[in-house]
Order: structure tokens, then C-alpha cells, then sequence
């Protein structure tokens, strides 16, 4: 698991990073959020370690910036202000978890775990079934009102992306972003439209639909409207 620790305090910044890595991950470090904006921009992070008030902006805002570009990545805030008000706030935004300054490190690297494990749990259940369409991520195979449908892997990537963000507007930049190949194989604008095509062709009928094209932004999963 890869993170990233947004905290301008550096020996909190120090300390929270090097127990992280004794702990096993592969941790990146930022004390602004514009270096945070950078390396967010090189690397997708499973979890974002954030705080609150920064030196050039506040959390909150690039904790909506990430969830609008991420909304996969975890975020976990980090405040000395234990206002309900704002935690209600971080929590709004798409936040995991809110830790109040100061608290024990390994209470902290707890909650990291505890975060994880709920994360692989969910990913395990990596399926979508809504009784007509049947879509298995693990093993990459389908089906539609029983009979197989078969995807390329590029389809898979995307149909993913799509369903795990379901009624949320993608915007064509946010789906290129996404769909990057690991290997760092380019991905255009044709390629995408090309693929929603081929995908929409698969799996919808006159009275069904599952992807809107939200004309001048992107695409959204509907799952099977009629």
C-alpha cells in the first residue's frame, strides 16, 4: 500500500513516516499542498494522510480536489481542532477517518490497518450483478441475461472505474488519468470513445441503458435504466 503524508509539522511529518515504513508501506511525504498536488499528479495513492492547515491552503479543499480525481484514494485527516463542525465538514468531503493532534503512534498506525483491511475486504467483493448484466473483475469473465460476453482488459479497467463510481459524472480527463496503463502505455481520447462504444454495444439494448454521455464532461454508470 502506497501513502502519502501531508503534514507540515516536521517532526510529526518524521515520525509518522518513518513508522510507517518500519510498518511495511511504501510511504511519499509533502509539508505543502502544492508539492502535494505534484506528486498526486505522478502517483495514485491508496491513502492520504492530511492535514487540516497547511502552509499554502487547507485540507479540506485538497481533500475535494483528490476525491473529484481519486475517488478511490483514502483520506485521513489530521487536526488540532477538535470541532465538531469540522469533522462533520471532513467527513462530508469523503473523508475516512479525522485523528486529533496529539495521539499515540501506534493507536494511529491501528487505525491505518483497520482502514486497509476494510479496503481489501471490499475490493474482494469484485462484482457487479444487478440480475441481467453479471460482470466478475477477479476473473475477468461476464455475462448478459445469462449468455457470456467477453471484454478486453482495457473494457474491464474502464467498466471498473465506471461501476465503482456509480451516478458520479467522469470527466474525460479523469478517466484518461485513471485508465493510464501501469507501464505508462498512453491513453487518448479516441481510445476511450472508442471503447465506451464497443462497451455500450455489448451490453445495451434499445429499452437499456448503463452509461450516460453527459455531452461537454464524460460519462456516468446509470446501471440499467430503462
Amino acid at each position: 500500500m502506497r501513502i502519502l503524508v501531508v503534514e507540515d509539522d516536521q517532526l510529526l511529518n518524521h515520525t509518522l513516516c518513518y513508522n510507517l515504513k518500519i510498518a511495511g508501506y511504501i510511504v511519499d511525504t509533502a509539508i505543502t499542498k502544492t508539492v502535494a498536488k505534484k506528486l498526486c499528479k505522478k502517483q495514485e495513492y491508496d491513502l492520504i494522510v492530511l492535514d487540516i492547515n497547511l502552509p499554502d491552503g487547507n485540507g479540506f479543499d485538497f481533500c475535494r480536489e483528490i476525491k473529484e480525481a481519486y475517488p478511490d484514494t483514502a483520506i485521513i485527516f489530521l487536526t488540532a481542532n477538535d470541532m465538531e463542525s469540522d469533522m462533520l465538514k471532513g467527513f462530508e468531503l469523503g473523508a475516512d477517518d479525522y485523528v486529533t493532534k496529539p495521539f499515540p503512534i501506534h493507536v494511529f498506525q491501528k487505525k491505518i490497518s483497520a482502514l486497509f483491511s476494510r479496503m481489501k475486504k471490499q475490493s474482494f467483493a469484485d462484482c457487479f450483478d444487478d440480475g441481467n448484466l453479471w460482470i466478475n473483475f477477479s476473473d475477468m469473465t461476464a455475462s448478459l441475461a445469462g449468455q457470456p460476453i467477453f471484454f478486453t482488459s482495457f473494457e474491464y479497467r474502464l467498466l471498473k472505474v465506471l461501476i465503482k463510481n456509480t451516478q458520479t459524472v467522469l470527466t474525460r480527463q479523469v478517466l484518461l488519468e485513471k485508465l493510464w496503463d501501469v507501464e505508462g502505455n498512453f491513453v487518448d481520447e479516441h481510445a476511450l470513445t472508442a471503447a465506451i462504444s464497443r462497451i455500450r454495444n455489448k451490453i445495451e439494448k434499445t429499452d437499456t441503458s448503463y452509461i450516460k454521455t453527459v455531452y461537454g464532461m464524460g460519462y456516468m454508470w446509470i446501471g440499467g435504466r430503462k
